[in-house]
């Protein structure tokens, strides 16, 4: 059922939009987009805590996929298990389940919707665009994409409500 709806998007390829989906899917390689914009975040006040949150959830996020469910699960990409699409990006080293890119930028998009909804929606709506884009460019299964959006937001939200519930005690004593 993953490999069918794969093989339709392998239909939707034209070379404008691969080239598209190439350089969106790119924004997301080691996750290096965030935690630039991480980075920029923790250079004003107003946006610190947001920053330096965002770096909080990517650690995490590293820890639980890319080093412990990417190596318990031990999933084949799907390009490594049909080598007849030709792959318009490099083949990516580590196993497929979940997908990192769209585990690093689901849990940087939450955690900014969470300090800044109008800025969150944007990081949301590319968060979307990596995910699909690491599908289209048949380098992730469905399933793949689906736990890195659910474990990045879930992360996102926990390390958000934690922070909060942190700084109430801080505010207390």
């Amino acid at each position: 059922m993953e490999f069918e709806f794969l093989y339709a998007l392998q239909q939707l390829h034209t070379p404008l939009v691969d080239k598209f989906m190439i350089f969106v899917t790119t924004l997301g390689n080691g996750g290096v987009f965030w935690l630039v914009l991480a980075i920029i975040l923790l250079c004003t006040k107003k946006t610190r805590r947001c920053g330096w949150l965002i770096l909080v959830s990517m650690a995490i996020c590293y820890l639980l996929g890319n080093l412990a469910l990417k190596n318990i699960v031990g999933r084949a990409r799907p390009c490594q298990i049909d080598t007849s699409i030709l792959l318009k990006i490099p083949m990516p080293g580590e196993y497929s389940f979940p997908s990192g890119h769209t585990l690093h930028a689901f849990t940087a998009a939450t955690m900014i919707f969470l300090h800044h909804k109008k800025a969150g929606v944007a990081c949301l709506i590319l968060a979307v665009l990596i995910a699909f884009s690491r599908m289209y460019l048949f380098v992730h299964f469905p399933t793949d994409v689906l736990a890195g959006m659910l474990l990045g937001i879930i992360v996102a939200y926990a390390v958000y409500r934690i922070s909060l519930r942190k700084r109430k005690a801080e505010q207390k004593l």
